[in-house]
């Protein structure tokens, strides 16, 4: 464990064109000791899903700003459970009414963060999550 490299796929779905916040948090979680897989701009469910099966992901980070949170989680909650991928941790970042967090949660979202979430909170909650996985 001691050597644990986690490998996070970070994707933005959806047709949000916003890429800053996704990059920091990929730039943290690599400087946190973890492998970042970055997918891109206006990932697919299904794209974002097939990476995480091909690359073999501790983790899922996703960034949302376009508001098209609900649909989108919702979509790649029912992939990732058809594939039986439901202890791959799922982490999303964005622009998220607290309303939705709880909703987010039930789905099996283990994380919501907000803009201006500190780094080192996202970091330690990954490698929270990921640690079970080593």
């Amino acid at each position: 464990m001691d050597n644990f490299k986690p490998r996070i796929l970070v994707a933005k779905p959806g047709l949000d064109g916003h890429d800053r916040g996704v990059k920091v948090v990929a730039r943290a979680l690599r400087d946190a000791g973890m492998e970042v897989i970055y997918t891109g701009l206006r990932q697919t469910p299904e794209m974002i899903v097939e990476a995480a099966l091909q690359e073999d992901v501790d983790g899922i980070g996703l960034s949302i700003l376009s508001g098209a949170h609900m649909p989108l989680m919702a979509r790649i909650m029912e992939l990732i459970a058809e594939h039986g991928m439901t202890d791959v941790p799922i982490f999303l970042g964005g622009i998220i009414p607290d309303e939705d967090i709880s909703r987010l949660n039930e789905m099996g979202v283990a994380g919501v963060f907000g803009p201006g979430t500190n780094m080192d909170k996202i970091t330690a909650f990954v490698w929270e999550q990921v640690r079970t996985r080593a």
